[in-house]
């Protein structure tokens, strides 16, 4: 059939569609003109999409930054910027929102925002008032106490099974055990009760597995701009994750809930427990909302945690140096009493005054940051003025600007030469007190900023210091394939990460000599 025979006003439809789709195009790329990016980001999201798809976007934003400057286009409307103080500043300023094309993606329920996935700035601000005691610890006095049974548990896994010697290598996938470490943790400080998966060591429910599951397929979605679909009115219902599902993040939901369930449904559980949920409780989250950000906590807190420590274990398996450098304070804290002994575990606060755990962990979160993506902003309607190296630059209203992580904490103008190097010296040995001060602040970003600063990272770190000290304390850990230490994958900014084989021996009592 030729075009003949087409309905004039059919005819004349498509043309008016294809000239509004066109004149959308010039539209968003005129609003851009001025910022540089890869081909075809101006007219296209497909190099975007293939990054995404690619599992290793962080690396590609990072190139595009190098490229093309400290504030950068990726994508139609869409800008990322390497520069510390750019970040900051939209992350401080009033009238920026976080995007919805990229937090609606990564709404775990039908059309139920939790305190990450939520853009409305006001409903936000409320949501992390109702929750941030119970993530810092003040209404949570077993926050230590319960990260020490879940770390002997861990400790205790490794001396029961995976121990080898000169005669015999056990292996150990050092990646699953520390996911099994960091779910437990966060499942007993956050609903009362462990997973169990370290006293089980395997994944109980299969929860490591529908996480990963999950965090896949909504990259993929995202990628492909199908992530709508399961918002969609009625469609969407049956394509987002629900308690009923047999894999991905349904079978997770239905297991947090049933927990959530129960508590709730104790009428003096707010006040006779101490743990997240029962702050949560008491600050007035319920029903819905309280098992939104239950399950929230479980995924997000899990994954960031055991990514930075997973991090920072093969930083120091592939640095010797820096590994028995770190272990000869260890030992040292322990001759001399600044630290626990004789079976008792490193305090938060004694791990917090050992200068080169803390320069190590500050390194590895700088090198291998555990949460890499974009977490785009709308910039306010009218329009916003940022200043670059000394210059004016104006975003046009309409757009989003995130932010370049690897870039950013690669940036040889605020690192130095060496920038991609591992290196914790930097933080200890640095003379200027403002380059010093400048370090500090941009390392400080992979936790957010502002009104958006992960609400976990109290409890991260305690994890962090606490983990890295005791396991270089008791053992000397080894990579079994230095050419292939591990295998991860970039899904929503969250690492996936697998295969991380290693050989662990018991150390003898240089810790604990007099």
């Amino acid at each position: 059939m030729g075009l003949a025979t087409v309905p004039s006003h059919v005819t004349t439809l498509l043309c008016g569609l294809l000239a509004f789709y066109v004149l959308g195009i010039i539209t968003a790329y005129a609003k851009l003109r001025q910022f540089r990016g890869p081909r075809w980001t101006g007219i296209s999201n497909w190099p975007h999409s293939l990054a995404m798809l690619s599992g290793r976007c962080h690396e590609w934003y990072a190139e595009v930054s190098n490229k093309h400057g400290p504030i950068a286009r990726v994508a139609p409307g869409v800008l990322i910027t390497s520069s510390p103080e750019v970040w900051m500043h939209v992350n401080n300023k009033p009238g920026y929102k976080r995007s919805d094309w990229y937090y609606n993606a990564t709404r775990i329920e039908y059309r139920r925002d939790n305190v990450f996935s939520q853009t409305d700035n006001a409903k936000h601000e409320r949501r992390r008032k109702q929750m941030a005691p119970g993530y810092s610890g003040r209404e949570n006095k077993n926050l230590e106490s319960s990260v020490d049974e879940r770390l002997h548990d861990f400790l205790t896994l490794i001396r029961a099974k995976y121990l080898s010697t000169p005669q015999q290598i056990v292996p150990m996938d050092l990646a699953k055990k520390v996911q099994y470490f960091t779910l437990d943790v966060i499942s007993t400080v956050g609903l009362g009760k462990g997973f169990g998966m370290l006293q089980a060591d395997h994944d109980v429910d299969h929860y490591l597995q529908s996480s990963e599951e999950g965090l896949a397929i909504g990259n993929t979605a995202l990628a492909l701009g199908f992530s709508w679909l399961a918002q969609a009115p009625i469609i969407g219902r049956f394509i987002a994750p629900s308690p009923g599902d047999s894999n991905g993040f349904g079978k997770m939901i239905a297991a947090c809930f049933r927990l959530v369930d129960a508590r709730a449904a104790d009428p003096d559980a707010a006040h006779t427990h101490a743990d997240m949920l029962a702050s949560f409780m008491r600050h007035g989250l319920a029903g819905d909302e309280l098992r939104s950000e239950a399950l929230e906590q479980i995924i997000a807190g899990s994954d960031t945690t055991a990514g930075a420590i997973r991090g920072t274990l093969l930083h120091l398996m592939t640095n010797p140096r820096v590994y028995a450098k770190l272990q000869r304070e260890i030992d040292d804290a322990v001759r001399s009493g600044h630290a626990e002994r004789g079976g008792g575990l490193v305090t938060a606060a004694q791990a917090k005054q050992l200068p080169y755990l803390q320069a190590v962990i500050r390194e590895s979160l700088r090198v291998w940051p555990s949460v890499t993506n974009i977490f785009p902003r709308d910039v306010p309607p009218g329009g916003d003025s940022v200043v670059v190296d000394g210059e004016s630059v104006f975003l046009p209203g309409g757009v989003c600007i995130g932010y370049s992580a690897y870039a950013m904490h690669h940036s040889e103008k605020i690192y130095g030469s060496d920038a991609k190097a591992f290196r914790p010296e930097r933080w200890i040995e640095e003379s200027d007190p403002e380059k010093l001060a400048a370090m500090i602040r941009t390392n400080d970003l992979v936790f957010g900023h502002g009104k958006f600063q992960c609400l976990g990272k109290p409890v991260a770190q305690i994890e962090i210091g606490k983990t890295v000290f005791e396991l270089l304390r008791n053992f000397d850990l080894a990579l079994l394939r230095p050419t292939r230490p591990w295998d991860a994958r970039n899904y929503l900014g969250l690492f996936a990460i697998s295969d991380m084989w290693v050989q662990v021996m018991e150390r003898g009592p240089t810790g604990t000599e007099d």
